[in-house]
């Protein structure tokens, strides 16, 4: 048997990269194998055997991680890609205008899937101080582990002034890993992917509303040299109405140890909660004022989710 990973699937059929040789190959996977497998996706290891001039997938190892949403509609776990190690969010400081409420998103997501999240702030070279404060958005997701970086993918000598870290940090931590790239349409995911992997990927200006247009219409593995990433289509929201609302706190773990000191166990945390932890911190110190940001954040995904019933969520 020969080991290797899906780098890209379509239907049965899968480009898989030899883990001795470095060969990328065409691979079948068996009827038998894709009835016991929910499905293939990219980043798999997999267990080849070849067969003439063919090679035939036999066996799909255990997974270290999946990214995977719960499609509700249907009652089912859709799975689209496996072993990632990294989490890299790409936002725009600029065109479209940049949203944190999509970042919190993808940081939930992140906890969900057991994957270190990272942010990277793209088109820096357009950069308004007085719309963003970027050391604020910074020490807001690093209270979540997630380390920021700034970078302009349209202008390679562009210096990082404002973070400590810019593209050669960015480099650096994605150093063996394998990553998955997620973003609004429109922010340069696909243009940060070719500036730090010296890679050249297919890319479309934004639109003439702020929006982008999709130029990834495929999930692939990319070989960067020391560093692997993973290039997937571009989406303009991102909605969490898989989850639960008792259970949401939990995906904010910088706010789930405050939130355990609460007097009620089913304290809702609003401004007129009676004996409520977050409402006896003082709103004038700075890192209460992250605190209570990410707490704004946590009350507005947590009633878009509660419009629909619980029972709508349930997953057999």
């Amino acid at each position: 048997m020969l080991k290797a990973q899906v780098i890209r699937s379509s239907q049965r059929e899968f480009i898989c990269r030899l883990k001795d040789t470095g060969d990328v190959v065409n691979a079948k996977a068996l009827g038998n194998l894709l009835k016991n497998q929910e499905n293939i996706v990219v980043g798999d290891k997999v267990l080849l055997e070849k067969k003439g001039n063919e090679f035939e997938i036999h066996q799909v190892e255990k997974r270290s991680s999946e990214i995977f949403r719960i499609i509700v509609r249907e009652q089912k776990k859709k799975v689209t890609a496996a072993n990632c190690n990294l989490l890299v969010i790409v936002a725009s400081v600029s065109r479209p205008t940049y949203k944190r409420g999509i970042i919190e998103r993808f940081l939930v997501r992140a906890v969900q899937w057991g994957i270190t999240p990272i942010v990277v702030f793209n088109k820096m070279d357009e950069y308004d101080p007085s719309k963003i404060n970027l050391k604020f958005e910074k020490d807001l997701f690093q209270n979540v582990g997630a380390t920021s970086f700034e970078v302009s993918a349209l202008d390679p000598n562009y210096k990082n002034t404002i973070l400590e870290n810019g593209p050669r940090e960015l480099k650096n931590i994605l150093k063996g890993q394998l990553a998955l790239f997620l973003g609004q349409s429109g922010v340069g995911k696909s243009k940060t992917i070719s500036l730090i992997g010296n890679v050249n990927l297919k890319t479309k200006e934004v639109g003439k509303k702020g929006k982008g247009t999709h130029s990834t219409t495929w999930s692939e593995i990319i070989d960067c040299g020391n560093f692997s990433l993973i290039d997937s289509p571009g989406i303009r929201s991102f909605s969490l109405d898989d989850i639960f609302p008792d259970e949401l706190i939990s995906y904010f773990p910088d706010l789930s140890e405050i939130a355990v000191k609460c007097k009620f166990p089913n304290c809702a945390h609003e401004e007129n909660s009676k004996n409520c932890e977050f409402r006896k911190l003082d709103p004038s110190k700075y890192e209460n004022q992250l605190i209570l940001s990410r707490l704004d954040s946590y009350l507005k995904i947590k009633e878009e989710i509660s419009q629909k019933p619980n029972w709508q969520k349930k997953i057999e």
